[in-house]
């Protein structure tokens, strides 16, 4: 699943910071005010990674074009980065859209400049809970985007949705899944809405999710997904046979990847490193010779292994017995929150609910 069969896998992040709004609950590195900057900043990342290729960066299995919103971008700008980056043969390629900007005409260029897979923001089928969110898309943009990526000819396609936002009922959520898996996705995503510092969703607690409700609409959603041939594989993941990301499976097997782009992290066998946050100073840096890195840090053998196992019990995998203690296996396994085949333990569906309380049980150093 990490990549062609013979080759090492090895990833490529392109970070794309340009968003028409800023939702309410995101942290990430994007601007709704910068899209003057575009040209500029594609020439910058198309520079970046010809550098790395000088200095041996090796063949991509996989890329990921993130954000932000990479479908803002032009497809033309989008595809001189493609162009810019070694691909191994077979190499997965996916980019992030807002269901408002797909069009026939973008896809065909990504179709033909070498993309493999689309990945839709879709959130909620349900208006006011976009709204709500700060989203801005409309849900009926949602079943004709899919329409333009099949006819397309992307066989491969994911749709991203957000639940536990506030006035969400279970009703709400209910009529999201039903109306996504309608749409026939070989691949979704359904993560928890998380309230992260300096949002404006942070700022207010009358909107932050509650955990009792998220865990209902979780268990809702894996038995809807499950029912409809879907299988999770992530705890926040589900996809058909051969439809999982490999480019996301990368980083939950601790493999190596670049990130290329203003915030974009790498990590390269315990040395992990990111570049500066904002457009501005990363063009100025890459434009003036300089390395835009920002920080890096590096994990010794002990925390390495401890993340690894960490990531791997994320996955439907699980993680090797060995490496849990015989008395908290045992409580786990009656408490229903694990299950054990052959050597291996792996999270039950009420587990992934809990999957970080149960991992620092589990997996934390004696």
């Amino acid at each position: 699943m990490l990549g062609p069969p013979g080759m090492t896998a090895f990833g490529v992040y392109i970070h794309i910071p340009f968003c028409a709004k800023r939702c309410d609950y995101c942290a990430f590195a994007t601007w709704t005010d910068r899209d003057h900057l575009q040209k500029a900043y594609v020439s910058a990342v198309v520079t970046e990674i010809g550098r790395a290729v000088n200095q041996g960066l090796p063949v991509a299995t996989s890329v990921f074009f993130g954000g932000g919103t990479p479908s803002r971008l032009p497809a033309e700008e989008l595809m001189r980065i493609l162009e810019a980056i070694p691909l191994a043969g077979g190499a997965e390629i996916t980019v992030e859209c807002n269901p408002d900007t797909v069009s026939g005409q973008m896809l065909a260029a990504y179709r033909s400049g070498g993309v493999t897979r689309i990945s839709l923001g879709v959130q909620s089928m349900v208006a006011r809970v976009l709204t709500a969110l700060g989203r801005s898309h409309d849900p009926a943009n949602v079943a004709s985007s899919v329409e333009l990526v099949r006819a397309a000819g992307f066989s491969n396609f994911n749709l991203d949705l957000i639940y536990g936002g506030a006035g969400e009922s279970v009703q709400d959520w209910a009529k999201t899944l039903e109306a996504a898996v309608a749409l026939d996705p070989p691949h979704v995503s359904a993560y928890a809405l998380t309230v992260e510092a300096g949002t404006p969703l942070a700022s207010d607690p009358t909107r932050h999710p509650d955990d009792d409700d998220q865990a209902d609409k979780y268990d809702l959603a894996d038995g809807v997904f499950k029912h409809r041939g879907l299988t999770n594989y992530e705890i926040s993941n589900w996809a058909r046979p051969g439809h999982e990301c490999r480019h996301n499976w990368l980083y939950w097997q601790q493999g190596d990847y670049r990130g290329f782009g203003c915030a974009a992290h790498s990590h390269d066998r315990g040395r992990r490193f990111w570049n500066v946050r904002t457009p501005e100073r990363y063009i100025a840096l890459v434009d003036d010779c300089t390395d835009p890195m920002q920080g890096e840090e590096h994990l010794d053998g002990p925390a390495m292994a401890l993340e690894a196992a960490q990531l791997q019990l994320r996955t439907r995998a699980g993680v090797d017995r060995a490496l849990v203690g015989e008395k908290d296996r045992l409580e786990f396994l009656e408490a229903g929150l694990v299950t054990e085949v052959g050597n291996r333990l792996a999270l039950t569906v009420r587990g992934r609910m809990m999957a970080n309380e149960v991992a620092v049980r589990l997996l934390s150093p004696s």
